[in-house]
């Protein structure tokens, strides 16, 4: 990768600037550049797409966008010290970097991206991630204002975005993800890849939007998951009844055994149960 851009390794970028990973901030920096590479190549073809990229620290995942033909990065850091190691990837490609200054949980993107494909690749702050990737799956009107997302997680995390119904790791996370995209680990990481090296394997997600979720209101979806969830060792009649309608009118229109509980529930059935819960709540006639 470093042929590719003719930029300087990585740890020499990071001792010359004083660049010291923060733990408050999150902060893993991924030094392979052949594996940053591989990270973008997962994201897909680039040559047509904005990227925005979260974290890029000293910048070893933003080259690699830009050299394997990303039109442009828009780059969301908010540790002012990797600033002048952004700007020296920004000054090989000119007109390509765009680096904005600020807390991603703040930022909003949307109006930088103008027309064209826009996708979303990042090696996450992990304290940080699993908030960012709510919001993202939150994001209104759907479809999404980005086609794709590629993002590293822990595993653990990963494990639970991408869970299918049964399996220990399934919760809300996993809901939602599955509601609103098709998800899947692409490949994990080493903890060696990363400096410092965490004490955890990280996984590469890929997220696709799909075009038309199951009709659903993202508030209503929230709230059943919530109950469900929150006491998921309980059967679905004991711990849905804290949203203060008839459960078991509830589970029977939306064809849930009372018996069962939050973990065993597809995705389909959690749209079934908030549906219902809208009708019930409002007063009108629940859908058989």
């Amino acid at each position: 990768m470093s042929a590719l851009d003719d930029l300087p390794p990585l740890r020499d970028v990071i001792r010359r600037h004083g660049l010291s990973a923060q733990k408050s901030l999150g902060q893993n920096f991924l030094l392979d550049l052949n594996l940053t590479g591989r990270i973008a190549r997962a994201s897909g073809p680039l040559e047509e797409a904005t990227v925005v990229e979260v974290g890029p620290g000293p910048g070893g995942l933003t080259r690699a966008l830009l050299a394997l033909g990303a039109r442009r990065v828009i780059a969301i850091e908010r540790d002012s010290r990797c600033l002048e190691a952004l700007a020296e990837v920004s000054a090989h490609y000119p007109g390509r970097l765009e680096v904005i200054a600020g807390d991603a949980l703040k930022v909003d993107v949307r109006p930088l991206i103008g027309d064209g494909e826009a996708r979303i690749v990042a090696n996450l702050p992990y304290n940080i991630a699993t908030l960012l990737l709510v919001g993202w799956l939150s994001s209104e009107p759907w479809p999404a204002w980005f086609s794709s997302l590629t993002l590293m997680f822990q595993k653990e995390v990963a494990e639970r975005i991408v869970a299918a119904p049964g399996s220990k790791a399934y919760g809300r996370l996993a809901v939602l993800a599955g509601w609103r995209t098709t998800a899947r680990i692409a490949f994990d990481v080493a903890p060696s890849a990363f400096v410092p090296p965490p004490k955890v394997t990280s996984s590469v997600v890929h997220l696709v939007p799909r075009a038309s979720p199951l009709p659903c209101a993202l508030s209503n979806l929230e709230k059943v998951t919530e109950a469900a969830f929150g006491q998921r060792r309980k059967m679905l009649r004991q711990s849905l009844k804290s949203l203060g309608v008839d459960t078991a009118a509830l589970l029977a229109t939306a064809g849930v055994e009372e018996t069962a509980r939050a973990e065993e529930i597809d995705v389909a059935g959690f749209v079934a149960l908030a549906n219902t819960f809208a009708a019930l709540r409002t007063g009108a006639r629940p859908a058989a």
